[in-house]
């Protein structure tokens, strides 16, 4: 009898506590138009990623542990919708695997791979593209992001009234060294009124210890149905990796297997934008982006110097419903100087691309 009123008394505890768990995600895919896709400088018609969302397919939970704390955890992966497959071979859960704990007073607390806290801000409020997926779209946040996850983190995220801190270590996994590999990085976004204003910094190690280091300042004005946009990204890279990250598809920067270390690479990356809600369902996206790099590789991958690039992106969304819709979208980048290891043949290519989106 005493027995099983305890076992009844912990099963009406266990009835009675908050938990569930989500399946959730995004199928997403456009056939696009590209210029200059091969160093023959052909045109080239594809069906691939979509410019802002790539597709995924996640779950997430949430254990209510009392007073305020629960038990939190997500794993997310990324596919490809064209294909099947998933877009990064070897891994299923390539976007985010982490758990952790939550407190509706101090915060939460995460440990996995993880969005770096640069990447939270960018691609949730302060990128006009959040981050985009074409290599004309997204080149910039990407490569100075330095990849924008992490392994084997550690991740905390508070918010006090309009004040969000973000602070994230990573473990490098390197016997005898407790640098290399490593990543830490912080930010801090306010919000006031209609003003949103975010500051960070991120420093990465590679295996030998050498160093990415970036300040990232961002900000968004919203009135009425508009939202105005503007960011500055300032990285010093002696990793050899911004090389290879800006490098589009088929392009001489995207053949080369072996980072070059040590040049001090410094890149100035700014960017502007809006959004405009037209009407409930349309959506209209204008970005520009800009990079003035020094100390960056040349075509040929033998010698350092400075280069530019510059693109424009023009997006529609419609909304056929609240979890359905459809786009197009028009982009332009072009590059000078050492930017042109950057691009597969001319200088420049024109994207034209229209696609739907379903989220559930």
């Amino acid at each position: 009898m005493v027995i099983g009123g305890a076992l009844l008394a912990l099963a009406a505890q266990s009835a009675f506590a908050q938990s569930s768990v989500t399946l959730y995600g995004i199928v997403d895919t456009s056939i696009r138009y590209l210029t200059n896709a091969n160093a023959n400088n052909d045109n080239q018609v594809s069906m691939g990623i979509g410019p802002i969302t790539g597709s995924r397919f996640g779950f997430k939970g949430n254990e209510d542990l009392g007073g305020g704390l629960s038990a939190v955890f997500r794993l997310e992966n990324g596919f490809n919708a064209w294909n099947g497959a998933l877009a990064s071979s070897n891994t299923l859960f390539n976007r985010m695997a982490y758990v952790g704990l939550s407190s509706n007073q101090y915060g939460a607390v995460t440990l996995g791979r993880q969005n770096t806290p640069l990447f939270d801000q960018l691609g949730d409020v302060y990128d006009p593209l959040t981050v985009g997926n074409f290599d004309q779209d997204g080149w910039l946040p990407g490569a100075l992001g330095y990849g924008l996850r992490e392994n084997n983190s550690v991740k905390y995220n508070g918010q006090f009234g309009g004040l969000n801190v973000e602070g994230m270590y990573a473990f490098g996994n390197v016997a005898g060294s407790t640098g290399a590999n490593n990543m830490y990085g912080f930010t801090a976004s306010y919000v006031y009124a209609g003003l949103s204003f975010d500051a960070g910094y991120q420093q990465n190690s590679d295996a030998e210890n050498n160093k990415f280091k970036l300040v990232n300042v961002s900000a968004v004005y919203s009135f009425s149905t508009v939202k105005a946009f503007a960011g500055w990204l300032h990285a010093q890279d002696n990793t050899g990796m911004v090389d290879l990250f800006m490098a589009a598809a088929n392009s001489p920067a995207a053949s080369w297997s072996t980072p070059v270390t040590g040049k001090n690479r410094i890149d100035d990356g700014f960017y502007v934008g809006s959004t405009w809600q037209v009407t409930p369902p349309l959506l209209l996206t204008a970005a520009g982006y800009y990079d003035h790099s020094r100390n960056a590789l040349d075509a040929n991958d033998t010698s350092i110097s400075r280069g530019t690039r510059y693109s424009a992106v023009a997006l529609a969304e419609y909304s056929l419903s609240k979890r359905t819709e459809v786009y197009g979208t028009v982009d332009f980048i072009r590059g000078t100087g050492a930017a042109l290891a950057d691009f597969p043949g001319r200088n420049n290519q024109t994207g034209v691309a229209v696609g739907m989106r379903n989220i559930f």
